[in-house]
């Protein structure tokens, strides 16, 4: 009884450690993506394309956060071939440490009025650098938190990873709002404040390293390196027997991402500091609350997906988020703190809510032995479809307009799309993730075929 007792505290002690890993690296990796979004907002159009003209320079600023998406599938393809054939842990590693040099770099970049058109060619090569790491890093967490934990905790184990974004915007806009407010928000915030916030990723950096390090490799692929059975060319399987799901499972993240990028994407924060003329620190502290919005939200989705199941908590945040669309910026334009609060926090709900599901359930689309790649390209995909030009397609669509219903509109759109895919998968909730149940895995993931795994889940746990 005593070695029982003993073993399973080890089991939850080894859990925690996992969740605190994930959470931890996944927080500084999305601290160092978003923290360059939050300067596209603010300073890039100036530093690095302002002979473009006004306009103009802010598309292009907007641009390069979205180009850094088109190299997502790169890093998910990389990430998800080695993941799969060397493990999850050794990738998790090495594209903390690829984002954390990047963003890094940017911070000692010199402008364009220093070195002329080499400074924004710097700037988005090392954005793409982003991109690729960003694309590989969310397949090994989610894998990681998901693999190590017991079946009927699975929703709640995928959702710390998740937390990491809105914990890493949380603490792109916090640090920001500090330079923001420390610093004069005219030439010296200019010359040299906004650099610090990228400058820190070395210390957030050399944290997550050793977090990283201090874990075991997930369960699952340890059963499949024990055993052989690594697929030598996972993308292939994938591709050839698994590409409906890759589609349908892009899809259900692009409602999620084209809003989340709103904010994580700069566009609010530019539009309030620009076109509605807030300050600045304001604006970034408001972005900050809504943060704390998101990642309650999001605990709260991983405790639902597991008591109701994934699909239904992903059709109870679509459908609110598909309410808020309109409301959002009708908060946001009554130009004042209390509306731009009120239409970010409520706003955040629904972001939680279709984000917190997502790790328990790619998992339990795909196979074990092309799990990272499945869940990491689909994922890449879905924020190429979703958030990569979100900002820019809301810019522009306001630039049209001159109305922000036409950016609701869109995000509505974005919406209704997640929600049609959501419809079209099965909710595989318990089902076993090992390398002995591939045959169940590989069939029954989407409502069109036969379901093999519909026996009880209170019998696979």
């Amino acid at each position: 009884m005593t070695h029982t007792g003993t073993g399973a505290v080890s089991a939850a002690a080894n859990q925690r450690r996992v969740a605190f890993a994930t959470i931890i690296g996944t927080t500084i990796e999305w601290y160092d993506f978003f923290i360059y979004a939050t300067g596209a907002a603010l300073v890039f159009a100036e530093l690095f394309f302002k002979p473009a003209g006004a306009n103009i320079a802010t598309l292009l600023s907007f641009a390069t956060v979205g180009i850094s998406f088109l190299f997502r599938p790169l890093g998910a393809f990389l990430a998800g071939h080695f993941g799969d054939v060397i493990g999850r842990r050794a990738m998790l590693v090495i594209t903390l440490i690829l984002m954390g040099a990047s963003t890094t770099l940017i911070g000692v970049l010199p402008t364009f009025s220093q070195v002329g058109m080499a400074a924004p060619i710097l700037l988005l090569l090392l954005r793409i650098l982003q991109g690729v790491s960003a694309g590989g890093e969310w397949g090994g967490a989610v894998l990681m938190a998901v693999e190590h934990a017991p079946a009927k905790r699975r929703g709640l184990a995928g959702a710390f990873p998740q937390l990491g974004v809105p914990l890493g915007m949380l603490l792109a806009s916090g640090v920001m709002a500090i330079m923001t407010g420390i610093v004069s928000p005219g030439k010296a915030f200019l010359e040299w404040g906004w650099r610090v916030p990228f400058l820190l990723s070395v210390v957030l950096i050399v944290v997550g390293y050793f977090v990283r390090r201090s874990v075991e490799e997930s369960p699952v692929f340890a059963e499949i390196a024990e055993r052989g059975r690594q697929t030598k060319v996972p993308i292939v399987v994938l591709f050839r027997k698994h590409w409906h799901l890759v589609i349908l499972a892009a899809l259900v993240f692009v409602g999620n991402n084209a809003a989340g990028y709103m904010t994580t994407g700069g566009f609010i924060q530019g539009y309030a500091t620009g076109k509605l003329k807030m300050d600045a620190t304001a604006v970034l502290l408001a972005a900050t609350v809504a943060s704390a919005m998101w990642f309650v939200s999001t605990l709260v989705a991983g405790v639902l997906a597991d008591r109701i199941g994934r699909k239904a908590t992903y059709l109870i945040g679509f459908v609110f988020q598909a309410l808020m669309v309109f409301p959002l910026f009708w908060f946001v334009n009554m130009g004042n703190l209390g509306g731009l609060y009120t239409g970010l926090v409520l706003f955040s709900i629904g972001l939680g809510l279709t984000y917190g599901p997502q790790a328990a359930w790619y998992a339990e689309i795909f196979p074990a032995s092309v799990r990272f790649s499945g869940v990491s390209i689909s994922y890449a995909i879905g924020a190429i479809l979703g958030g990569a030009f979100a900002p820019t397609i809301a810019q522009a669509l306001l630039q049209a307009t001159g109305s922000t219903a036409a950016v609701s509109a869109y995000l509505l759109v974005a919406t209704l799309v997640s929600i049609g895919a959501v419809l079209c998968l099965r909710d595989r909730r318990g089902i076993p993730l090992g390398p002995d149940h591939e045959a169940e895995q590989a069939t029954g993931a989407t409502v069109f075929g036969p379901n093999l795994s519909a026996e009880p889940v209170a019998a696979k746990a």
